[in-house]
């Protein structure tokens, strides 16, 4: 726990003149440090990506409706490549991945008759609650200006080289460690033709029943020189939807009236991917942007928002769009084109960290608790109770912990350790000036994702019939 948050929360209890009696009864909470995530940070190579993403722009254009019958051009080239990538990583690892490649076939406006979209996907199995699953994906697609020309060069490196490259080295690190729930990587194609390999993955998904905890999305995540010229190699934008996409009129109308607007789910797993990789990555800041993502554009997390499902999307500190959906020319000495030499793969070593921390940690720790209700209208004390963790998941559980904040901060301020009791009450601190959640703790000190009271903040929310009216 941070130490501000620890002094914060035991100053506001002796002034509520609390004795602490229920906590005192409790097992004491499990080590926080764990510096199994710093060896994974330094794990990460960035001389290995910029390998994968001189192979990937080798492929001249990785459009959707470019060849796929070529061994060295196009789209079909690029994903045959891109699962033998993961097959070697499994080889290494004694078989620990499964690859599969659903597909469909679609058609749109960018793909004007049918085509073939098939996404690469590993499979690292959990050992003890294996239908939870945290995703991470990229798109492996190119395009150029115009985003029908499927035959130009068009070298992607950073978009999505770059995502491409964090989602294979993000494989080939973790895969030499056992979780206790299920990674999936995923590498997409059509997203440039209208975010269509995210749909497929996240149909399959459904299809397959997996529980999943968050989508961890990568597009444009190498360049950190902006088109106005700085660079900034100390940040990463991330990107998450406060209100669930999926959400139903019954739970706005209770969201309305309780909050929670700042609070689902993808926003929460934002808030925890900022506090794990501040903490272990040096000179590196997480920056949440309120917005699912960035204006007029999209990826291909927002799949997984319609179904959903908590997911996010990290982008680099600053664009230059002059290295984006361009044909490759020069024109007034300016030179544009999406190449190589536009990615800082130090850069990227630390966004992939942030990645490789986050899932890790999560597929690590306990998911977060279901049944998640407060109570303390009219009173000077706010209680809140959550159902014990059931299954697979308990055996490693121990504890939860409680969160509350003021409700116009960003960042989770106190905290107080709840132990295995699944109600706790918080003298003196009044519900209607605070926002409240509970994470689950494992016995190794690994923390689920925050989440926030009542259908709007559950991560699985209940049937429609379940969830509470407004009051």
């Amino acid at each position: 726990m941070n130490p501000t948050i620890r002094t914060l929360t035991l100053a506001l209890f002796a002034a509520a003149g609390c004795a602490c009696a229920v906590a005192a009864e409790q097992p004491a909470p499990p080590p926080e440090e764990h510096p199994v995530l710093g060896q994974i940070a330094a794990a990460v190579s960035a001389a290995q990506m910029q390998a994968t993403v001189q192979t990937l722009v080798g492929f001249g254009t990785r459009h959707t409706l470019s060849d796929t019958q070529s061994d060295t051009r196009g789209i079909g080239a690029a994903r045959r490549w891109a699962k033998s990538r993961f097959a070697a990583i499994s080889q290494d690892c004694g078989g620990c991945l499964s690859i599969v490649t659903p597909a469909q076939t679609v058609t749109g406006k960018r793909i004007p008759t049918p085509a073939e979209v098939m996404d690469v996907v590993a499979i690292q199995k959990g050992t003890t609650d294996p239908d939870r699953v945290i995703i991470l994906t990229a798109h492996i697609d190119s395009r150029v200006t115009d985003v029908m020309n499927a035959t130009a060069d068009a070298p992607g490196a950073d978009d999505n080289g770059s995502g491409v490259a964090l989602v294979l080295e993000t494989a080939r690190v973790l895969s030499h460690y056992k979780f206790g729930a299920t990674i999936v990587y995923g590498i997409l194609s059509g997203e440039e033709q209208g975010l269509y390999g995210g749909k497929v993955l996240a149909k399959y998904a459904h299809d397959q029943g997996w529980r999943v905890e968050t989508d961890l999305n990568n597009d444009i995540v190498g360049g950190n020189r902006g088109q106005n010229g700085v660079v900034d190699n100390t940040r990463i934008r991330l990107f998450s939807e406060g209100t669930r996409e999926a959400e139903s009129a019954k739970v706005a109308r209770l969201r309305r009236y309780e909050g929670g607007e700042l609070d689902g789910p993808s926003r929460n797993v934002a808030r925890d991917i900022k506090r794990l990789a501040e903490h272990w990555i040096p000179n590196w800041r997480v920056d949440l942007v309120y917005r699912v993502d960035r204006f007029g554009r999209g990826s291909d997390h927002e799949a997984f928002n319609e179904l959903g499902y908590p997911a996010v999307c990290f982008r680099e500190s600053a664009e230059d769009y002059r290295h984006q959906h361009q044909d490759l020319r020069t024109e007034d000495g300016v030179v544009y084109g999406d190449t190589i030499d536009h990615v800082d793969f130090d850069y990227l070593a630390k966004v992939t960290a942030t990645n490789a921390i986050a899932a890790a940690a999560m597929a690590w720790a306990p998911p977060p608790p279901d049944g998640f209700k407060i109570a303390g209208g009219v009173s000077p004390d706010t209680t809140l109770n959550w159902q014990a963790l059931s299954g697979p998941a308990a055996g490693g559980l121990a504890g939860y912990r409680v969160y509350w904040r003021d409700t116009a901060e960003a960042a989770w301020t106190h905290s107080r350790w709840a132990g295995t009791a699944t109600e706790l009450k918080l003298p003196g601190v009044v519900i209607d000036d605070w926002a409240f959640g509970v994470a689950s703790v494992s016995k190794e000190g690994f923390e689920s994702p925050v989440e926030y009271p009542g259908p709007q903040g559950a991560f699985w929310p209940p049937a429609e019939t379940d969830a509470p009216a407004k009051p």
